[in-house]
């Protein structure tokens, strides 16, 4: 049972407007830093920016308090830019039209909300709630769902890159104090409460991915490194022994000892992966690797 304190109601509320607010300016500086979305769901930002316009509705019928009918507008806001960097820097279509894609949807979702808020409206306040409860639930449902191809991302990579951690701290914590407000609230409202709590649940399973991919991606990147180091002296090895014979050529003792008869020819060459260096190693190792935009039209 909801335990009114309006005070503590408008102050939760607006704590969690904050955070829902800035939650995303890390995840969209991080993208425009790199100049990246490698490992961040463009379908993640979309449907959440999405759910961010039903959410609204559902607010502004129930009359929630101000800073939870405001906060889903910056979240959809902020949800939609990072859709747009993903469109440009992602999927490599020309600025221009990641521009006018981003601003078309902002608009078409924006001019949804409000003519289902003003139809529903007269409904609501006769007594029927059922559109109002279903504009709620959906934008629970695409809360969730909106998760799946993160979840997805993370699984292929075996570990959580391109999206910010600092973002999906932020948002789990905003996702804590609107439960807090609606539990101060004069009538607790359930269906909002689902919605935030998904947040929370659903962001705390990307931080504990987090937790335990990240450092076993980090430890495979150091054995690739060393596979990489150990082949790069042994071809300076053979090398430097070539270069120190008059004619150029290998020596006997060196063919011997690399001949398919003096050890199994698995241990005679190098695999192919030995000699692969991985674009995450080239950037720890501070090397430029060359990027061709390769614009869509």
């Amino acid at each position: 049972m909801a335990i009114h304190n309006a005070v503590a109601e408008q102050v939760f509320g607006t704590m969690g407007t904050i955070c829902w607010t800035g939650q995303l300016i890390p995840q969209v500086w991080k993208s425009w830093r790199e100049k990246a979305t490698n490992g961040l769901s463009h379908w993640l930002v979309l449907l959440w920016g999405i759910s961010g316009t039903f959410l609204g509705v559902y607010a502004f019928l129930q009359r929630l308090n101000v800073p939870l009918m405001i906060q889903p507008q910056l979240f959809s806001f902020l949800c939609f830019i990072s859709w747009g960097q993903c469109q440009y820097y992602g999927e490599k279509r020309a600025r221009a039209v990641a521009f006018l894609m981003t601003v078309s949807v902002m608009a078409f979702f924006g001019g949804l909300e409000a003519i289902l808020v003003v139809t529903i409206r007269p409904m609501h306040d006769k007594g029927n709630h059922v559109p109002t409860n279903f504009f709620g639930i959906l934008a629970a449902v695409l809360i969730s769902a909106a998760l799946l191809p993160q979840y997805w991302e993370i699984y292929r990579l075996k570990e959580v890159v391109g999206i910010s951690i600092l973002f999906i701290s932020i948002d789990m914590i905003g996702g804590v104090f609107n439960d807090l407000s609606l539990i101060f609230k004069k009538e607790f409202d359930a269906i909002a409460a689902a919605s935030y709590t998904l947040v929370v649940v659903l962001d705390g399973v990307v931080l504990v991915s987090a937790l335990i991919l990240n450092p076993r991606a980090r430890r495979r990147r150091r054995a690739e490194r060393a596979v990489l180091e150990a082949a790069s002296l042994q071809i300076s090895s053979v090398t430097s022994r070539s270069a120190s014979r008059p004619d150029g050529c290998l020596g006997m003792d060196t063919l011997a000892v690399n001949s398919p008869t003096s050890r199994p020819r698995a241990n005679s060459r190098l695999s192919m992966r030995s000699l692969t260096v991985s674009p995450t190693i080239m950037q720890e190792e501070g090397r430029h690797i060359p990027q061709q935009p390769n614009r869509k039209p």
